[in-house]
């Protein structure tokens, strides 16, 4: 299938390139030319905007909007929607606040243009691991783009199946799925990340006690000069809490044992936020996930080695960088 993709930052310019080694075709536009010289050596088509991206796609267009939520997604879907044509689909990957997500279905779907939203998560690793997706959308224009979604997931793997799954819909088991209407798709990702939030504060807290095992507020006999890289190593390989984010956690350690690279200055990008609002308003108690929100808040006042930690994770998994002390 042809797709045209808008945005190249982290993860926009993998999801083309992961398309064109399925056979897919790709054009591409992004404010900043220079991303998209590498990727038109391999194979890419490059525009200089908007326009010339929808005059160079065959109708029906399928468009795919890999940017920051908020104006700058709300500025291009305006644009696009004043350049395609009735049939045409608008696809939003980003992080996008899912009440945007149903708002902005029922106004393209005015113009017969149709709305795509998709949570995808697989951050800087996922052009070889692939993207684990969450759609949302009209059963029909999701099922015709299922050649692109089925080239961008990760496939079954090594992972055996679940027991019990006979019978259901098998593209859970490669790596995504209709999650349901539009709005849909975006708010499990906005859940699946809330719960990463918690995930990844559990994993910082118990590393900082592992850290302080040997604090001088204990007695002599009670401490233990713990190394943390080879806990997290070994914890890696059997035990009940193996996972990629454990994986992330011990590449981190064994570069940078007292990761003293971090400041442990740790953002949320609003998944975090969404999440809580969203468990307030449905009456649902969220306290884990309440707590690790308000952690990020207090590590901008004063960071932990665990809050170390989490920066150090949110590097390996989605490249964020901390910001820089002004």
């Amino acid at each position: 299938m042809q797709l045209g993709m808008v945005g190249l930052g982290r993860m926009g310019a993998n999801i083309v390139r992961r398309l064109l080694r399925h056979g897919h075709t790709c054009v591409a536009y992004d404010r900043n030319p220079e991303p998209g010289r590498q990727l038109a050596a391999e194979g890419a088509e490059m525009v200089s905007d908007l326009p010339a991206l929808v005059a160079t796609l065959k109708p029906p267009r399928v468009v795919w909007l890999m940017l920051p939520a908020g104006q700058i997604t709300e500025a291009a879907i305006h644009a696009l929607a004043g350049l395609l044509a009735p049939g045409d689909v608008i696809i939003d990957g980003g992080n996008t606040f899912w009440k945007d997500d149903i708002r902005r279905a029922r106004e393209l779907s005015e113009k017969s243009l149709h709305y795509v939203d998709v949570g995808t998560s697989g951050g800087v690793w996922g052009l070889e691991r692939g993207y684990c997706m969450m759609i949302g959308g009209e059963k029909a224009v999701v099922d015709r783009l299922d050649p692109i979604f089925a080239a961008l997931a990760p496939g079954r793997g090594e992972i055996p199946p679940t027991p019990g799954r006979a019978g259901r819909d098998p593209r859970a088991e490669q790596g995504y799925i209709h999650a349901g209407p539009s709005g849909a798709g975006h708010f499990v990702k906005m859940v699946h990340n809330g719960i990463e939030y918690g995930l990844m504060q559990a994993y910082a807290e118990g590393f900082e006690i592992l850290k302080h095992a040997d604090s001088a507020e204990l007695p002599q006999e009670q401490r233990f000069d713990l190394d943390l890289a080879d806990v997290a190593e070994v914890w890696r390989r059997g035990s009940v809490v193996s996972s990629w984010l454990l994986d992330l956690t011990a590449m981190a350690l064994a570069n940078d044992p007292k990761l003293d690279s971090f400041a442990g200055y740790v953002e949320d990008s609003g998944e975090g936020r969404w999440t809580i609002n969203a468990a307030v308003e449905e009456a649902v108690p969220a306290i884990v996930l309440s707590a690790a929100l308000y952690a990020r808040f207090r590590s901008r006042q004063e960071a932990s080695f665990a809050d170390k930690m989490l920066s150090a994770m949110r590097k390996g998994f989605g490249g964020h960088q901390e910001p820089k002390k002004s």
